[in-house]
């Protein structure tokens, strides 16, 4: 399994960091000159592949593209960024799960996920949601999810 996402803070750092901390392969898509919220994603992020463009939704659509599936994790309704990483999937009929922490319990959305992961023969799994200025709780449960998955 290799995981892979686009180096913005919340979410995506969350499934970078569980998969350096458990060994996983990992990279993805990030835009040029590392851009993110919280100013340069770090050098220590080595696996990650700078776009040509700073635009996020370059970086979006590469890593539903480069992947075999999408993993979105949200607390609530998908907006911004995340809401494009769904359209993106649908457009490009890549396979995605959805993952509302409202709606389930880790054991739940790990069991779906598993489930998901199994029927689509996922190898690369793109992993997005929510930024951590718009939720900062995303990171947490992110890392706990991926935790229940694959632990």
């Amino acid at each position: 399994m290799k995981i892979i996402s686009g180096g913005q803070t919340g979410a995506d750092r969350a499934a970078l960091d569980f998969a350096i901390d458990r060994g996983f392969d990992y990279g993805g898509r990030i835009p040029k000159k590392r851009l993110a919220e919280d100013g340069v994603i770090s050098n220590s992020y080595s696996s990650l592949t700078e776009t040509d463009s700073p635009d996020y939704a370059v970086r979006t659509r590469l890593n539903v593209l480069e992947s075999d599936g999408t993993l979105i994790v949200s607390h609530g309704r998908l907006t911004g960024g995340t809401l494009l990483t769904k359209e993106l999937a649908m457009a490009e009929r890549k396979p995605f799960v959805c993952i509302d922490f409202i709606k389930l319990n880790f054991s739940e959305a790990a069991t779906e996920i598993i489930t998901w992961l199994n029927a689509n023969s996922i190898k690369t799994l793109n992993v997005a949601g929510s930024r951590a200025s718009g939720d900062p709780n995303i990171y947490p449960a992110t890392y706990e999810l991926l935790t229940k998955v694959f632990d």
